[in-house]
């Protein structure tokens, strides 16, 4: 089976978006433990990054179901 060339690129993106959200995660736990509110952009990168990931690995599950089909 040939997987086209954005695929790879496209999971590697992924893969690193859903690490660094959880990583922002663990930070706004952090943070919030010793009672100071986090920064907007750790906040902003805990909440629209993980969703963002998700979004591109359906996209990549479609995208494959759709290859599959047309073999």
């Amino acid at each position: 089976m040939n997987s086209p060339g954005y695929r790879r690129p496209l999971v590697i993106a992924a893969a690193v978006i859903a690490v660094l959200s959880l990583a922002a995660v663990a930070a706004v736990i952090a943070i919030a433990s010793t009672g100071s509110a986090a920064p907007v952009w750790i906040t902003s990168t805990a909440l629209y990054g993980l969703p963002a990931a998700f979004m591109l690995a359906a996209v990549l599950v479609v995208d494959a179901i759709r290859l599959r089909r047309r073999q």
